[in-house]
Order: structure tokens, then sequence, then C-alpha cells
């Protein structure tokens, strides 16, 4: 096994368990959202009362994992646009699709991850000085952490299958460009 499966592996295991991470952050932040209660003081004034805001440093917690995760990936592949050129072919065709997939699933994910952790922050307190009589306090729904969670792993899989490609597509071209034997024999007639 040469240096350069080994460095393979190595990217290949820190990208999986940085994405594995912030999927975990991610469930616990939907696990732990915070709700809030109405609640009158002694003033006859009605105000909210939230619970654990712990769910905010997950989602974020998720959100620079899934950071650090892509970043980590397109360091070490020079975001494809410096370095080893690519071998034209199957391989090249698919770690761009791979690449382009996987920035879009990235860029969802870490939308909902931080929508979800700012929305979470956000709390109300008083209502006495809204006149509403069906009002509730404010709080994040159901699923947004979930679908974060969901674009994390696909990702995640996207990640692994373009960096998959990515190499296999260098190498290609590393053994492509140490051809030196020539095509057409040019001897003279006797």
């Amino acid at each position: 096994m040469g240096d350069t499966e080994r460095s393979s592996i190595l990217v290949h295991i820190l990208v999986i368990a940085l994405c594995l991470t912030a999927f975990g952050f991610a469930i616990a932040a939907e696990r732990r959202r915070s709700t809030g209660s109405i609640v009158t003081d002694s003033f006859n004034s009605t105000f909210c009362v939230y619970d654990s805001d712990i769910a905010t440093g997950y989602g974020v917690g998720a959100f620079l994992f899934l950071l650090s995760g892509q970043s980590l990936l397109m360091v070490v592949t020079k975001c494809m646009c410096f370095g080893k050129p690519l071998a034209p072919g199957g391989s090249r065709a698919w770690s761009i699709i791979y690449f382009a997939s996987s920035w879009v699933t990235f860029i969802i994910a870490e939308s909902c991850l931080i929508a979800g952790a700012t929305k979470n922050a956000y709390h109300t307190r008083y209502r006495h000085m809204v006149y509403v009589g069906s009002w509730t306090c404010e709080s994040l729904r159901k699923g947004v952490f979930i679908a974060g969670a969901v674009f994390v792993v696909f990702t995640m899989i996207l990640n692994v299958y373009f960096y998959m490609y990515y190499t296999k597509s260098t190498s290609q071209a590393a053994k492509k460009i140490n051809k030196t034997t020539p095509n057409v024999g040019m001897t003279g007639y006797a």
C-alpha cells in the first residue's frame, strides 16, 4: 500500500467522521428544540418561558463540522481547479458531477442547519404588548434540523464518491503524462 493510498483512505475516514459527527449534532438539535409555554407573572402580564436552548449550539456544531469536512476535502483536492490535471474519460466526468452535486447538497444542508439554529434562538418575550387572542410562543418547526441531517448524509456520500473518482482521474493523468514512446516510426528507406 503506497503513500497515496494511505492518504486517500485517511481523507475518506476524516471526511466520513466529520460528516457523521455533523449528522449526530443535527439529530441532537432536532430532539432538543426549544419549546415555550405561556406563564402569567405577578403583574398579570403573560410571557413565554422557554426550556433549554441547547439545540442552537447543536445546530451550530453541526454547521461547523460539516463545513470543516467540506473544507478538508476542498483543500486536499485543491477545489479541482489547481493541482494535477484530470485525465479525460469517465472518471473525470463523474468527479465533476459529484463535485457539483456535493456543493449543492452542502449549501442546502448548511442553510437548513444555520436557519434552524437561528430560528431556535429566537424567543418571544411578553404577550401583553401584542393584542391577539390566540397568540402562542414562537418556536422552531419540526423537521428543519432533520432536513439538514438528511442533506448532511447526501453530502457525505457525494463527497466520498467525488474523492474516489478524483483520485482515480488524477492517477490516470499521471500515467498518461509519463508516456514517452513515439506512435509513428520515422525510419528512412534503404
